[in-house]
């Protein structure tokens, strides 16, 4: 919808634009339809119809939106528009402990290794990585490799901080996203053990699907 690509000020201005052109204009019809146009109330009741419905969400990503049901379709179509998927063609190392994050990823598939202080265990996939660097704008807690095979949402930091800093609904749905996110890992960090953490995960995972 126009209000997703233009700042909502210049909505009102075009809004009143067409107002002011329909009063000018003597063919009724035109008329009527300009005054109809230029009225701001219709433009966001069409913006926020869009942004609620399914159809907003881009056609090669409508496969994952199910992942991301906290996000209002529109939301997440602003969000994915911005990231790159893809399939990793070999392992990469995507954070390193104690240095910057430059990319936020969300692991479609594929699983997680993590080192933190010394010791390394497994994650499973749809959870993000970087997150927590990006939310605070510290260096990375943990060291984390993703294998070959695994496909991933990548974002750069730099694009999104830039963008949420200038559309507040931006920032808003990159917080609920991570928030989500967050939410879960949390709720889980109090396994006794990793593997244990693990298992909780997935099984919470296959409940909501």
């Amino acid at each position: 919808m126009l209000s997703d690509f233009i700042a909502p000020e210049t909505v009102v201005l075009l809004a009143g634009a067409a107002l002011t052109i329909g009063y000018l204009i003597i063919h009724q019809v035109m008329l009527r339809l300009m005054v109809l146009l230029g009225t701001a109330n219709l433009i966001g009741l069409g913006n926020l119809l869009w942004h609620q419905s399914k159809m907003a969400v881009p056609r090669a990503h409508r496969d994952i939106y199910p992942m991301f049901q906290s996000l209002p379709p529109g939301d997440f179509r602003n969000l994915v528009q911005y990231a790159d998927r893809k399939v990793l063609q070999e392992a990469i190392q995507v954070t390193t402990e104690g240095a910057p994050v430059d990319k936020l990823y969300y692991v479609i598939s594929g699983g997680i290794e993590v080192v933190k202080r010394g010791e390394r265990f497994n994650m499973p996939p749809n959870l993000f990585v970087g997150e927590v660097a990006y939310i605070t704008g510290q260096k990375s807690a943990a060291t984390t490799c993703l294998p070959a095979g695994a496909e991933v949402l990548e974002w750069d930091v730099a694009t999104l901080r830039a963008r949420a800093a200038k559309r507040a609904r931006f920032k808003l749905a990159i917080e609920a996203m991570i928030s989500s996110d967050l939410a879960l890992k949390v709720a889980f960090a109090v396994a006794p053990h990793r593997n244990s953490w693990v298992a909780d995960a997935q099984a919470h995972r296959s409940q909501k699907a």
